[in-house]
């Protein structure tokens, strides 16, 4: 299983103070993804509105941004990764956004809920 991760939505789960070094915030959801991964073996990628600064780095999942920062880009970016694939049905798209999840259903993906897949992370 592959799995789109809107970074934002998931980091915003929980109300820990995120808002106020979201570097940070992106930092810990990525290294919680590693963990994940390391346990199950799927393919992720975490994708962020804008690019990281500095760069966040990772060997284990992909981190990933939209070619443009601006509200919703994270979604817009998370779209056009499951169209531009051959096999949309093998794609699980995290995200608490209601037309995120209704574009990535449309294109063939699978939707779980933000709070759902943090849960999974937190184990």
């Amino acid at each position: 299983m592959r799995w789109l991760v809107d970074g934002m939505n998931v980091i915003g789960t929980r109300p820990d103070g995120w808002w106020k070094d979201r570097h940070a915030a992106m930092v810990r959801l990525v290294d919680l993804c590693e963990r994940w991964v390391a346990q199950e073996g799927d393919d992720l990628c975490v994708v962020f509105e804008r690019p990281p600064s500095p760069p966040i780095r990772s060997t284990v999942v992909e981190v990933a941004h939209a070619p443009r920062a601006r509200a919703n880009a994270a979604d817009d970016e998370i779209v056009r990764r499951i169209a531009a694939d051959a096999t949309p049905a093998t794609i699980r798209v995290v995200t608490s956004d209601r037309w995120l999840a209704d574009a990535a259903r449309a294109a063939g993906a699978t939707v779980v809920g933000a709070e759902s897949f943090r849960a999974r992370l937190d184990g």
